[in-house]
């Protein structure tokens, strides 16, 4: 198994930050708005360095949408910031019908996403946004696993034509991936290969992941891992590949199981490669309050369980 000398731990929403403030310097297209959120997305400093293309709109998420799909007539590139229940929940109507149907250039980027919010509980732990966003034609979906792959994601979407779902969280993880990475848009990141089964991870669970394949080596278990960092469009090639390599499947997410990664993996696979496939997920559930990391154990979104998971899968097999 691949080693990572892990030197330092990031929250994903701080990557998204640094890298707005250098596409402010680089692309001068690219307009911010935010609602009433600014220090907690980490878009303080687009703010300071480019006052005239920074929108704080207040709270107010809805207008906020569609103030980004009239910018974008102009040929501006927004980018909106709020939490990931805000940009999803309370919105869905402006973000329909605005954005996705008309297929504007809007890059929605949603913070504090999944349970690791915490302390501020259900009605801000969102666990349905990825679904809500995967099944609007037009949008491609991103949840990237760490500091240098969410900055890298945030500059490579302004690239991107057409609107995108960008997600990423608050707590601090391990950063992993490599600072100068090119990050592309639908192709999943084979993290190391295996034999007995296959890890698809995605977001805060990918680390998770790569733990549990390092446990289930000790055990003599060769396990395959994967980032998949872009739901919408899925790199379906990579997924078929593994599976029929290893011959079974667990996946890994802080989402809903229901409508999240592990549904459109096992689409994926029974029109192509029918494969046992086991889920580490929130099984139709809301949050709760609590601190992250006991949260994250409560709901079983850890190592612990992806390695129980992949026992399960090979012995499907």
């Amino acid at each position: 198994m691949k080693k990572f000398n892990i030197t330092e731990k990031k929250d994903t929403r701080s990557g998204f930050g640094a890298g707005l403030a250098a596409l402010g310097k680089s692309n001068p297209n690219v307009v911010a708005l935010c609602a009433d959120l600014t220090g907690s997305l980490k878009m303080n400093a687009f703010r300071d360095a480019h006052p005239d293309r920074f929108f704080q709109v207040g709270i107010a998420e809805a207008n906020m949408m569609g103030l980004a799909a009239g910018m974008t007539i102009g040929g501006k590139i927004p980018f909106t910031g709020t939490f990931a229940n805000f940009s999803t929940g309370r919105d869905y109507d402006q973000i329909r019908q605005s954005i996705a149907y008309s297929g504007k250039n809007v890059k929605i980027c949603a913070s504090h996403a999944g349970l690791t919010l915490g302390e501020d509980g259900a009605t801000h732990q969102i666990l349905e946004d990825i679904g809500m966003m995967q099944m609007l034609p037009h949008m491609t979906v991103i949840n990237p696993c760490d500091y240098n792959q969410t900055m890298a994601a945030t500059i490579a979407i302004a690239e991107h034509e057409g609107p995108v779902y960008l997600r990423f969280g608050r707590p601090s993880v391990p950063v992993f991936t490599a600072a100068d990475q090119k990050f592309e848009i639908g192709k999943a990141w084979l993290i190391d290969e295996g034999t007995d089964v296959t890890i698809i991870a995605t977001g805060h669970l990918v680390w998770e992941a790569i733990e549990a394949a390092h446990a289930l080596e000790a055990k003599g278990i060769s396990a395959e891992v994967i980032n998949i960092h872009t739901i919408k469009p899925l790199d379906e090639e990579a997924i078929i590949k593994s599976a029929r390599k290893t011959g079974c499947v667990v996946t890994a997410e802080e989402h809903q199981i229901i409508g999240g990664l592990g549904s459109v993996v096992s689409q994926c696979l029974a029109q192509n490669c029918p494969t046992p496939i086991e889920f580490v997920g929130v099984n139709d559930s809301f949050g709760e309050s609590g601190k992250p990391a006991d949260l994250m154990q409560k709901y079983g979104l850890n190592a612990e369980n992806i390695i129980l998971a992949a026992e399960r899968a090979i012995a499907k097999k």
